[in-house]
């Protein structure tokens, strides 16, 4: 098993992980509306927030308000995790999920 296959499992036994992931499911988030559903800090929400990027699991944009100020939201990248028990190993695979705007910019960044 590799590093990130790791950190994907212990994130996922991390409660405050699961929290944010199952709410982002929902819909972009900022820390501030995270950290009033999930019932947490702001320090335990951008510690986990920083592990679940680390990971893959989520992504962040920017965002901008009427005041022309901008700020971060942040979306869940993950659609499903399988654990596979085959002859005395384990994997864990990741399913993600690919918002229709991050396939436009990939299929633009690929044409430079």
């Amino acid at each position: 098993m590799g590093e990130d296959e790791d950190a994907v499992l212990a994130l996922l036994d991390d409660e405050y992980a699961r929290a944010i992931l199952a709410h982002l499911t929902i819909e972009p988030m900022s820390v501030d509306e995270l950290c009033t559903a999930c019932e947490m800090s702001d320090s335990t929400a951008y510690r986990r927030l920083d592990r679940l990027h680390d990971a893959g699991l989520v992504t962040e944009r920017q965002e901008f308000d009427p005041d022309g100020h901008h700020y971060k939201r942040y979306v869940a990248t993950v659609e499903n995790v399988t654990v596979t028990f085959t002859d005395g190993s384990y994997e864990v695979a990741v399913s993600r999920s690919t918002d229709p705007a991050d396939r436009f910019t990939e299929l633009f960044e690929g044409l430079s």
